[in-house]
This record gives C-alpha cells, structure tokens and sequence, in this order.
C-alpha cells in the first residue's frame, strides 16, 4: 500500500503507538489518534507527526464504549478528509491471579483487548470502503497465536488475545475484498533503557523477577482476505519501545 495521502486510525498513542505512528507518518500518511488516559503521550506523537508534514487530530475515546468509538471513527474521517487504515494497538495487559480473579477481570480484559478491535472494525469498515477500501490491523500475542501459554496469572489477557486472533480471521473473511485484515503478534518488548530491574518487575507483574529476555521475536499473522487460516508467520527482531 501507498501510504502517502491515506489517513490512518490508531487506538493507543504510547510506546508501540508511538513507533507506528511514526513510521506512518513519515510516509505521508494523516493520523487520528485515539487516547483515554495518556493524553500527554498522543499529544507528543501527533506533534512529531505534524513535524514529518502530515495533518493528526487526537481523540478521546473509551475504546469499550460503542458510542465514543462511533464519535472517534466519524471524527477522524470528518477532520482529516477519510480513513485508509486502522491499527488497534488500544490494549491492558493485567495479572489475574485464579485465587482472586472473577467475572469483572474476565469481561474487562475481553472489552478491552478483543471488544476493542471489533467495535473499531465495525465502525471503521464503511468509512474505508466509501474511501475505496482500506486495511486493518489488529495485535494479538504470540503466546496465543503460539498456543502455548507459558506465564501462570494472566488467563483473561491471553484468552482475550486468541480472540483477537480469531476476530482477525473472521473479519478477512467478512470484509473481503474492500477491506483486508491481518494481525501482528509481538513477543515481549524490551524494557526502555534506564530502568532498574525493579522497575522492570513491576511494568512485568510476573513472577520471574523482572528480567525481560535481551532478544526476543515479533510474530506477524498475516491472513488472506478470502481464507480462514493465516497465509504465514514473518518473524523480526523486536526493538526497545519507549
């Protein structure tokens, strides 16, 4: 895809929003940047994408809320002119022990992680296809896509992140051929320089002290538009994420 000209819809403006966006930007494509918390940090990534000369509006939107996600998607077509391509980075990554976990810790980690990406889909789809089709982007995780869980106290994240995965799969099925569908599914990322390993502990919340790999992989989950199985598995190395 020609980047130049298009607009892209991203859902979380912080660190992967962060590199994504600038990679798209710097290939001339508008940006709408959904936030709910972190204004300050999709403030700064839609002033180094307007300093690459592209036009960015940023939006707030509760990304499980069907009524904000209508407004956002409606909002970023209207400011910026249309919608190409829409990146569901919008995520929670929360440890749930099962001694303490309950139907709210399920719900809120399916509302936010798959709910998300399907609402957004929803709504994006018909702005992309008045646009003359577009693409969509939705994040997973590699353990799920891998099918073995390796970390104890995080089922309703990686039962949310398989559905991710197979929302992906029906979606490149349903939208076919105006709208294509595929899923990246990242290993961890590197902790941002500067952090003690304490710090690291606690962005992690597992309970192997801390310490992140120094080199692991991006799985990326491409899915043929028409077919219900993934066309193939790219792996690259991952990068520091701020």
């Amino acid at each position: 895809m020609d980047f130049a000209g298009k607009v892209a819809l991203l859902t979380g403006g912080a660190r992967i929003g962060q590199t994504v966006a600038q990679a798209i930007a710097q290939r001339g494509c508008g940006l709408a940047l959904t936030y709910r918390r972190s204004r300050d940090a999709a403030e700064a990534t839609a002033e180094a994408a307007r300093a690459a000369g592209v036009r960015t509006v940023v939006l707030r939107a509760d990304v499980t809320d069907e009524a904000q996600v209508a407004a956002a998607v409606r909002q970023a077509e209207q400011v910026l002119g249309r919608l190409d391509i829409l990146v569901n980075l919008a995520s929670t990554y929360e440890r749930t022990p099962l001694e303490s976990a309950g139907a709210r810790a399920f719900s809120d980690a399916l509302d936010a992680n798959a709910r998300s990406a399907w609402l957004f889909a929803i709504h994006a789809a018909p702005a992309m296809r008045r646009a003359g089709g577009g693409r969509i982007v939705n994040v997973s995780d590699w353990l799920p896509v891998s099918g073995r869980p390796r970390y104890t106290g995080y089922t309703p994240y990686y039962t949310s992140k398989a559905a991710v995965a197979a929302l992906t799969e029906s979606l490149a099925l349903e939208l076919a051929p105006d709208v294509l569908v595929n899923a990246v599914a990242p290993g961890p990322i590197l902790a941002p320089p500067g952090l003690t390993p304490e710090e690291v502990g606690r962005r992690r919340g597992d309970r192997q002290g801390g310490a992140l790999p120094d080199r692991d992989r991006l799985h990326h989950r491409r899915v043929h538009p028409g077919g219900r199985r993934p066309a193939s598995l790219v792996r690259s190395p991952c990068r520091h994420v701020r």
